[in-house]
């Protein structure tokens, strides 16, 4: 298949942010690193499917996350084990606690929640900058100086531990 040339330039172009996204996602180098590589190739593998006048950003961070979400459901779709012993012996074995994954550590949906709750004047600037926007980007396309962008992304995230912090 031809790629053309902008756009690898723009894949190009998003691998460092990718990157840090990735990291975040998963907290380990190595899967980060192969979370960007799968990324990579299926941005170029649907190429042809991008529309222009969609925010590119946007959407390879959205291919990058439902990658990742896809690994993290197969992976513990694996991970499931049934107990047929009569006792239940295996039940009651102690479990690894699964809070080396960011969803182990916190229930995706009490996410949502917590951030669904609010106002669109710290969430939407939150959510951009978990996306990978920077705080000048931010600043730009919320029409907002870069010092309120940052003390409102603070703020979320203060809050947003503050609600989940019996999760940790």
């Amino acid at each position: 298949m031809k790629h053309s040339k902008s756009f690898q330039d723009r894949v190009i172009g998003l691998q460092g942010n990718l990157l840090s996204f990735a990291y975040q996602l998963t907290t380990n180098r190595e899967q980060a690193e192969d979370l960007l590589q799968d990324t990579t190739l299926k941005a170029l593998d649907n190429e042809s499917k991008y529309v222009d006048n969609v925010n590119f950003k946007g959407w390879i961070f959205t291919i990058m996350r439902n990658i990742f979400i896809n690994n993290y459901r197969q992976s513990v779709r694996k991970a499931t084990v049934i107990d047929q012993t009569e006792d239940l012996y295996h039940l009651n074995l102690s479990q690894d606690s699964g809070l080396a994954t960011p969803e182990g550590s916190y229930a995706v949906k009490e996410i949502s929640v917590a951030l669904n709750s609010f106002s669109d004047d710290y969430r939407i600037p939150f959510n951009m900058f978990v996306a990978g926007y920077k705080y000048n980007e931010i600043a730009e396309k919320l029409n907002l100086p870069i010092g309120t962008v940052k003390s409102r992304i603070f703020f979320a995230r203060k809050q947003l531990r503050e609600q989940l912090k019996d999760y940790r």
